[in-house]
């Protein structure tokens, strides 16, 4: 398989491992009935400000491989500086990290290798937090969808490629080059082809779900109208009679055509009949995507236009995607009760998508967002906001109607202290709970749920016990005596303090395993 290189990937091939877990500090919950509250919503729905690589390796004890869908736009690499999202990578931030982990190597970096330095380490981060069963879907420019592509196949597998799809971002012609750039890439991927198409004969994706309605309130939900005339009449051996004053070649038996009747599935007009075709069933036989998107997905005139909407009609963000576009990436990669991130998250396309989907049909669709500019707040989580609770008025000038809410809720976190210190000691400032829930996914690769009972219990999980004897102001030591703190039973025993005094005969009888806490003793 081809393979792609550049100056520094040496570098940051294995980074993501180096990169520091950081708490996510909580600033306030928000619901659409009473607003911001202090208190956690405990909704599962987070924006997150602060840098990505970072956000990303914070996610991972609680979400490593639970994300059913990924989304993100990352910066296309174009060398335009004037946008509110910088998108050339000379980001004051990204410079900084990438002479922190390239060196000097960094000064020769052309803007395709620092990007792909940028790109590298955090797809290894998505690749981890993607399900099994989940797929990824990222936007790019014919500026870097070469390398990237190349890029994904490594990470990914060239063999869980999905497709490219060519997304229309642009309705005018344009003067930047000889020949128009009306079109944006958007490359599928999935973490594990054989698991998330386990059915060949139908493509997991959905079909299109616009236009089945429900003007009569039929119990069996909104359908649309297909025909049952026979094609090709009596040549093809379709039926010919008169069904409720209505002579024709029909699809259909006589007798059928009554059946369906009787369960109310047949509409009658004039001079036509025709069946309804329930969106269960749609949903239930699935279909196929076309590779373009092309006239019914919206463009960045229409993610404008509408961003612009919810901010008293002013313009606040450059080309953010059309709501049509990510709501159109929802049906395709996510089930009615599962998880997207979108860890390039601008203004907040996606999250608006997913409340929109949410109230369509009663979904319970979690959305987590990142965002490492200073607009996170006041335009990104502000978004959310005021769709959840109708804000923003429609652009038309005959209306100007207030548009519906959504209803919703999430809540609002920033980056906090890191886990380890420089000394890579535990950084006991962030709290026992946060260092309980780390060392437990650093052994288990599994969320941590506190146990009711046992203070120094951290779990059990297959047949082996975990526990985490600390106490911050004084030193532990594992001996005979603190064995009489543990109660749970197991057929292995990790335990974590600060000394053993346990010989190692009697350890390796009892199937203990002892592993030092690290933080610095000298102050004891």
């Amino acid at each position: 398989m081809p393979t792609l290189n550049w100056i520094g990937k040496d570098k940051v091939i294995s980074h993501h491992q180096d990169v520091p877990y950081r708490v996510l500090e909580h600033k306030y919950g928000f619901t659409a009935d009473k607003g911001e509250q202090t208190e956690s919503t405990g909704s599962g729905n987070k924006i997150i400000h602060g840098d990505n690589l970072e956000a990303l390796k914070s996610l991972l004890p609680e979400y490593e491989g639970k994300i059913k869908c990924i989304y993100i736009d990352p910066p296309y690499n174009t060398g335009n500086e004037g946008w509110v999202y910088n998108d050339n990578v000379n980001h004051p931030k990204i410079k900084k990290w990438l002479g922190e982990v390239v060196g000097k190597d960094g000064e020769d970096l052309s803007r395709h290798d620092k990007w792909l330095c940028m790109m590298y380490p955090r797809l290894k981060l998505l690749h981890k937090l993607l399900a099994d069963d989940g797929v990824i879907f990222i936007s790019i420019d014919d500026n870097e969808q070469a390398n990237l592509k190349l890029m994904c196949d490594e990470i990914f597998g060239v063999r869980n490629f999905i497709g490219s799809i060519c997304h229309k971002s642009r309705g005018s012609v344009s003067n930047d080059l000889l020949i128009s750039q009306n079109h944006h890439h958007l490359l599928c991927f999935a973490k594990n082809f054989k698991i998330a198409f386990k059915n060949k004969k139908t493509f997991i994706f959905p079909q299109e779900y616009k236009g089945f309605k429900n003007p009569d309130n039929d119990p069996k939900g909104p359908y649309k109208l297909v025909p049952v005339d026979g094609p090709g009449g009596a040549a093809k051996g379709n039926p010919f009679y008169e069904f409720q004053g209505v002579e024709g070649y029909w699809r259909y038996s006589k007798e059928t055509m009554k059946e369906y009747y009787d369960k109310g599935e047949i509409v009658v007009k004039p001079n036509s009949l025709s069946r309804k075709y329930y969106l269960s069933k749609a949903k239930s036989k699935g279909g196929k995507t076309p590779t373009t998107w092309w006239d019914d997905v919206g463009t960045a005139t229409n993610g404008t236009r509408l961003l612009k909407s919810k901010f008293d009609n002013k313009k606040i963000f450059d080309t953010p995607k059309p709501i049509e576009f990510l709501e159109r990436i929802c049906h395709l990669g996510m089930t009615e009760n599962s998880i997207i991130l979108d860890s390039f998250a601008g203004s907040g396309t996606t999250a608006h998508a997913v409340m929109n989907l949410n109230k369509e049909d009663g979904g319970n669709r979690k959305f987590i967002m990142v965002e490492m500019e200073d607009y996170a707040n006041d335009i990104t989580a502000e978004r959310v906001k005021r769709v959840a609770k109708g804000y923003g008025a429609s652009t038309s000038s005959a209306t100007k109607k207030k548009v519906e809410g959504t209803g919703g809720e999430f809540d609002y976190y920033q980056l906090g202290l890191p886990l380890f210190d420089e000394n890579k000691n535990l950084n006991e400032e962030v709290g026992l709970p946060k260092i309980r829930e780390y060392i437990w996914f650093s052994e288990t690769r599994t969320s941590f749920t506190e146990p009711d009972a046992e203070k120094y219990l951290l779990g059990k999980k297959e047949d082996s016990v975990y526990y985490f004897i600390y106490d911050k102001d004084r030193l532990t030591t594992l001996d005979y005596d603190s064995l009489e703190l543990i109660k749970t039973k197991g057929e292995q025993y990790i335990i974590y303090a600060d000394n053993c005094l346990l010989p190692k005969e009697f350890m390796a009888r009892k199937n203990i395993i002892f592993k030092k806490i690290p933080r610095d003793i000298t102050r004891f």
